[in-house]
């Protein structure tokens, strides 16, 4: 579906007043609504937006303690898209990297899931994973970092 149509009918949508609006073009579809269908609880988005403490939104949000803890120092592989993260290939199939792992440049670090697309999230330096920042299966946001590698 070409992303002019979906722009055009994310317009109609703000201008219509209609909740929600879900189009099918032979095997492609798109469901837009102007509500979240996710679990995720509402105080995680609402800070990105807002001048409050990132730091300070997990631990209100509920969110694991891994992700409320200091970042390490290294570097850091953030998501390049908002979707869901998946640390392996399959439930119940090996993770692509865990803690102590080594990594080189262009490994496969994790899958995000977005709009039904599984992308591979690739390493951008050779290195060893340090920290890994999210749990299996957690909404991620654009710029969210993922993992740190020294």
């Amino acid at each position: 579906m070409d992303i002019r149509k979906v722009k055009k009918l994310i317009e109609l949508l703000d201008e219509s007043g209609i909740a929600e609006i879900e189009i099918t073009e032979g095997e492609e579809s798109v469901r837009i609504s102007r509500y979240s269908t996710t679990v995720q609880p509402a105080p995680v988005m609402a800070p990105a937006m807002a001048s409050a403490p990132v730091a300070a939104a997990p631990a209100a949000a509920g969110a694991p303690a891994v992700a409320a803890e200091p970042p390490k120092a290294g570097h850091r592989v953030t998501a390049p898209m908002v979707g869901t993260y998946y640390s392996s290939p399959t439930p119940g199939a090996k993770t692509f990297v865990s803690i102590g792992s080594r990594v080189e440049t262009g490994d496969t670090l994790c899958i995000i899931e977005a709009m039904k697309m599984m992308n591979q999230i690739e390493a951008d330096t050779s290195g060893t994973i340090v920290s890994i920042l999210v749990e299996n299966g957690d909404p991620v946001e654009y710029g969210q970092p993922l993992f740190i590698i020294e």
